[in-house]
């Protein structure tokens, strides 16, 4: 078995672009970091399977050619494994939010220089307990944010779109930001307020009612917006962003400062610190569904835990 180091790429990342790209990139990784063996995706869940299948067979280090859905996929593989396998990241995806954390370049060339020459850390891991569109308990495992409110209907509504007119007719970067605030100006505005009840570190539970609620490992989601803009990966906590029922028209004149970092000083946006978060909604018939890595994977009632320095990755020397 080869023990080179396995690029799981998915095809269907960036909007379908990753399969035509896929050539410069594989020639641009072998000039600028080496020799690697590569395996495609075809469904989801395959980059976990894949990811690891890896791990087990003694890979050292398996890259995820994505987005942030895919490095999640094979992150989960590698923690699933319970193998030492380090995580590389090579960009090729919508949103590019965990990589902007790591200031991993998106330029291929670059982030190949990256996975050759970058250092090895251990970096804090998510994990989420909740429930699927069946109503089976899941548990699975996130490297940047879990939310809820807004945020899965801006997912909702870039993935409609994900092979529409703003993939298609703009470069891939610039198309992906603008899905994801097009699609966040329209959730802002149609999206009903959402009620729940949370638990922080086993504190007594609390009744909110929420525009958005977020559970930051990382510091970027939905496209670039900083959320989370202190957060760090090796503190053994999440950062914990909630944006009140402060009014669409609020939300939508301070947009802008998502993506500066400079929202905590919002009225009504909050910020805390814990290694676990419970939640459920208010009203229990309610359907709340959660938002983690840029996917949404299942609803309400969901349990978040911190999981301190749980995985390698590669990222770049500071």
């Amino acid at each position: 078995m080869s023990k080179l180091p396995l690029v799981i790429v998915n095809p269907a990342s960036a909007g379908g672009a990753t399969r035509s790209a896929w050539p410069r990139q594989a020639s641009d990784l072998r000039t600028h970091f080496g020799a690697f063996n590569c395996a495609f995706t075809e469904n989801a869940g395959d980059a976990t399977r894949l990811a690891e299948a890896g791990a087990r067979d003694g890979r050292k280090l398996i890259i995820a050619c994505g987005g942030d859905g895919t490095v999640s996929e094979v992150a989960n593989g590698i923690l699933r494994s319970g193998r030492e396998a380090i995580l590389g990241i090579l960009p090729s995806g919508t949103g590019g939010d965990f990589r902007r954390t790591l200031k991993i370049p998106s330029r291929t060339a670059d982030a190949a220089l990256t996975l050759r020459n970058g250092k090895t850390r251990k970096i804090d891991v998510g994990r989420a307990t909740y429930y699927d569109s069946k109503g089976y308990e899941v548990t699975r495992y996130f490297l940047g944010v879990a939310s809820f409110g807004m945020s899965a209907e801006v997912i909702a509504r870039v993935k409609e779109d994900d092979k529409g007119l703003l993939q298609t007719a703009t470069p891939r970067i610039i198309g992906g930001k603008l899905s994801y605030a097009i699609a966040t100006a329209q959730a802002t505005l149609a999206k009903p307020r959402t009620r729940v009840r949370v638990k922080l570190d086993g504190s007594t539970e609390r009744h909110l009612t929420v525009a958005q609620f977020c559970i930051a490992n990382a510091r970027y989601f939905g496209g670039g917006m900083k959320i989370a803009p202190d957060a760090l990966l090796d503190d053994g906590v999440f950062d914990v962003v909630v944006i009140d029922d402060i009014g669409a028209l609020k939300i939508l004149a301070n947009g802008p400062q998502l993506y500066f970092g400079t929202h905590l000083s919002v009225g009504g946006v909050h910020l805390t610190h814990a290694a676990m978060v419970e939640a459920r909604p208010a009203n229990k018939d309610e359907k709340i569904p959660i938002e983690i890595d840029g996917e949404l994977p299942g609803y309400l009632p969901a349990k978040f835990e911190i999981l301190p320095r749980a995985l390698h990755i590669r990222t770049v020397t500071v």
